[in-house]
């Protein structure tokens, strides 16, 4: 009788075993989350409601891979690791750009292989993630795709990525330096100067590019739009949350710094050597910590900050994050991050959150699933060539350049006197009036003396935090309000 009870129980304990494999693998692979439309973020305004109608991959569900594409994690890996399938291989022109420090700063060039939709000439400028070029096979499907849909693209390659360039200064590219991205901008603004820009950035080349344009206004210049997809906003607050555990966070830190590493050293005599005019603050013992540095803060403490003589780490982050700029960018703006993205922290979404509920000119989108710069798409099992992220950028961009076509057919009174009578309903939506003022008084955008029409009882009410419109502001702009703005003794000023 015993022996007969041996094989059962065996069995269970198989049962209970496979059960076990099995759970493991659903919760690892996240089957049983389910697909739908990205999560949006925006005001309401006619550019948001003329983005949802041309743009469908905002309203559609994005289904990733059965098998394996709800998990942000393998997203991650394959981007990582493999970064498309299929990738083609676009033609470009390699160009050098000698900066003022003797750094060679070099990009390429892709001109387009079909007609605009819009007819217009268009520039994708791009800027990569971390460590990244124009050669890696995410950038190389991108630019493929943005090509064929008749946009050239100038893709900056960060300084000391590109194996075969050598360092001909003692620096390499940082979190946030836009010195090469400006060079290779204006580089295009002077050889097509009847161009007009999408800026597009990926991960760390997403808080470069929100930085160049809120450093300046003249830098928005010729700008369509802007999109960063998957970048962290702030990394003063990313670096604890690097430090953890969670998702694997510490992982991922430790796989970035030792590739970092790798990129440093291979450039060891440029940066350290004997004959090298280094920066005061870079000394030979950097080097040294430089081997036992096990996370990307160590290394940004050791070396990377020193390039840009920041005195510490905190300074470093907060001086060299998008986030403090990004409320000086006007031109339309599309931050996408994936909600399951391993590296970024859900408590930094709040950032790009909290803009979008201010400014009538961010959309955020928010998919479930895509990880880190990953976003495939395929029925079962082996994804497509082009992704949902791919897809997205370049429809968004075909949309903002046909919103800006529409839009110059009409006269900017026309636009404002749309903006009021839209408003009648309710003061919190002369927010879109607010920041088209706002806007026009740095890009110069209306026309002397255009009258508009403001309802008495909504005149009090063209405000926003602590900013108030007032007549003078409208003065700066060479407009004059048939009804006066009312005050209840506030002080009428504006601040950037």
């Amino acid at each position: 009788m015993e022996t007969s009870e041996l094989p059962a129980v065996f069995d269970g304990v198989k049962l209970a075993a496979v059960a076990a494999v099995l759970y493991v693998i659903v919760r690892c692979l996240n089957l049983k989350s389910p697909t739908a439309p990205p999560d949006l973020y925006f005001q309401d305004s006619g550019l948001s409601r003329f983005l949802l109608k041309s743009c469908p991959l905002l309203t559609k569900e994005y289904i990733p891979p059965l098998i394996w594409g709800k998990s942000g994690h393998i997203q991650t890996a394959l981007y990582g690791k493999m970064g498309r399938v299929r990738s083609p291989h676009p033609y470009g022109h390699r160009k050098f750009i000698t900066m003022s420090d003797g750094a060679t700063s070099t990009f390429d060039l892709f001109e387009p292989l079909a007609e605009h939709c819009v007819g217009d000439d268009i520039t994708m400028v791009i800027c990569p993630g971390i460590a990244n070029h124009s050669e890696k096979q995410y950038i190389r499907t991108f630019v493929d795709y943005a090509q064929k849909n008749g946009y050239r693209c100038a893709v900056l390659n960060h300084l000391g990525a590109l194996p075969n360039i050598e360092l001909t200064s003692p620096r390499m590219f940082t979190y946030g330096c836009t010195w090469e991205f400006g060079a290779m901008v204006n580089y295009i603004k002077k050889t097509y100067p009847l161009t007009q820009l999408v800026v597009v950035g990926f991960s760390l080349g997403g808080n470069i590019v929100c930085k160049y344009l809120g450093e300046t206004q003249a830098n928005q210049e010729k700008v369509l739009c802007c999109v960063s997809v998957c970048q962290g906003y702030s990394a003063l607050r990313a670096q604890e949350t690097f430090m953890q555990w969670d998702q694997c966070r510490r992982f991922y830190n430790f796989l970035m710094a030792d590739n970092m590493k790798k990129i440093i050293l291979s450039h060891r005599q440029a940066l350290f050597g004997d004959h090298v005019k280094k920066p005061q603050s870079l000394e030979d013992t950097d080097l040294s910590r430089l081997y036992t540095a096990t996370s990307l803060m160590q290394i940004d403490d050791n070396v990377m900050r020193k390039f840009h003589g920041y005195n510490s780490l905190k300074e470093y982050y907060e001086e060299e994050s998008c986030m403090r700029y990004l409320h000086r960018i006007y031109v339309p703006l599309m931050l996408v991050n994936a909600a399951d993205d391993p590296l970024v922290h859900e408590s930094l979404l709040a950032i790009p959150k909290s803009l979008s509920e201010k400014r009538e000119n961010v959309m955020f989108v928010l998919p479930l699933h895509g990880g880190h710069l990953g976003f495939f798409e395929g029925s079962v099992l082996f994804p497509e060539p082009l992704t949902w992220m791919d897809k997205l950028v370049v429809e968004y961009a075909n949309a903002i350049c046909q919103w800006e076509r529409n839009k110059s057919q009409c006269s900017d009174t026309e636009l404002v006197e749309a903006d009021l009578d839209s408003a009648s309903s309710s003061p919190r939506l002369y927010q879109p009036l607010y920041y088209r003022l706002t806007s026009a008084l740095y890009l110069g955008k209306y026309k002397p003396h255009s009258p508009i029409t403001c309802p008495p009882q909504y005149a009090s009410v063209l405000t926003l935090d602590t900013a108030f419109l007032a007549p003078d502001i409208l003065d700066l702009l060479g407009m004059k309000l048939q009804s006066p703005l009312q005050s209840s003794g506030q002080l009428h000023s504006f601040q950037a």
